[in-house]
């Protein structure tokens, strides 16, 4: 009975951190189905995404298989149509990043509140080995803040940024709040148009 004992107090810490971990991830995708996916907005542009980008891959491929024997004038008639539908896309989905940017700053809000209470429950403690000893670069973000010379000895928020980016992620896949396929290159810096130079 003591050894048991002993082991669920030494995956204790790490259960902790994992579990507020995952109710942290389905706590903020409470606040962002608040602020974001329920409004009639989001689904506007969501559905305005899924069709310019069901266009767009239908036109091109449309384009590649059309014959060689096509004239130039519907060649550039036809690019000109796909440059119109990539530019809308891109409208559309710079206006969705704006658009969840706002729930972001209350997101963000949340997670450093949890990092800092986490952060104080387990200063200078290790809560995980890792079962190798990881390279140097990573060895700064898995024994941050831990005394000690043992680098296999895993710090809170090396764990706590590993569960939060696998948890949340997954669950949004789950939910079907992750973003839609045209926009999955959007954002507020988004890639620069090969075209365009």
């Amino acid at each position: 009975m003591a050894p048991q004992q002993l082991s669920g107090a030494k995956y204790s810490d790490a259960l902790a951190v994992v579990g507020i971990s995952m109710c942290t991830a389905v706590l903020c995708e409470a606040i962002s189905w608040l602020l974001i996916y329920r409004t009639s907005s989001y689904k506007s542009l969501k559905s305005t995404i899924d069709k310019a980008s069901k266009k767009l891959e239908t036109m091109k491929t449309t384009d590649a298989n059309s014959s060689g024997s096509s004239n130039l004038l519907k060649k550039s008639s036809k690019t000109k149509k796909i440059d119109r539908v990539e530019t809308s896309l891109k409208e559309s989905s710079r206006d969705l990043s704006m658009f969840k940017f706002k729930s972001g700053a209350v997101v963000a809000l949340v997670l450093f509140m949890v990092f800092g209470l986490l952060n104080s429950l387990f200063d200078g403690k290790p809560v995980a080995k890792i079962p190798f000893v990881p390279i140097r670069l990573i060895q700064k973000m898995t024994h941050r803040g831990l005394l000690g010379d043992d680098m296999t000895d895993c710090s809170m928020a090396f764990l706590y940024l590993l569960c939060s980016i696998s948890i949340r992620t997954n669950l949004q896949k789950i939910l079907g709040f992750s973003p839609p396929r045209g926009a999955a290159g959007a954002g507020l810096f988004p890639m620069p148009d090969p075209k365009a130079s």
